[in-house]
């Protein structure tokens, strides 16, 4: 998990996008949110947005920003029964992944700004869905495709045979 900050304020004054990757299908999503939000507001939109469609992680990776304090983590980690994990700055195995997905969502975010002068908030589902529909070079599948094979796996099919298949690892 990581944060885009600094953007200019929307209509309802947002001004930052958290961003949370899938480690196995590398696909993303892009919460829009205010820098000031409470830790209990970050903790009911991650609830809301990221659990209620992929439901309660095994492991959350983060580097140490200053918004997921560790009294944050503990009480996010007793509700949902995960396992926390805090990554070092510039960590290249971790941070790398979000660093290039932030990078490529500022990219996006530039492109909307320019093109229409500042509405950037409401192209944020689009870029979204853009970055999950592309072509992932190590799965050599389109993301938004290993999502929908995951999903529709038996429940009498274990995952690994399907990152197995996927990602060439367990």
């Amino acid at each position: 998990m990581d944060f885009v900050s600094g953007l200019p304020f929307t209509l309802s004054k947002e001004d930052a996008i958290w961003v949370t990757v899938d480690r196995l299908t590398k696909s993303a999503h892009f919460v829009l949110i205010r820098t000031n939000y409470s830790l209990d507001k970050l903790v009911e939109l991650y609830v809301s947005q990221i659990v209620r469609l992929h439901g309660v992680p095994i492991f959350i990776v983060s580097d140490r920003d200053p918004r997921f304090k560790l009294r944050f983590w503990k009480k996010l980690q007793d509700a949902l029964g995960t396992k926390l994990q805090f990554s070092t700055i510039f960590n290249p195995q971790i941070d790398g992944q979000y660093e290039r997905i932030i990078q490529i969502l500022e990219d996006m975010l530039r492109c909307c700004i320019l093109e229409f002068e500042g509405t950037w908030e409401r192209y944020l589902p689009l870029i979204e869905f853009a970055y999950n529909n592309s072509f992932n070079r190590v799965s050599k599948r389109h993301l938004m495709r290993i999502c929908t094979v995951i999903n529709v796996v038996h429940h009498c099919i274990g995952l690994s045979s399907v990152k197995i298949r996927y990602t060439g690892s367990i």
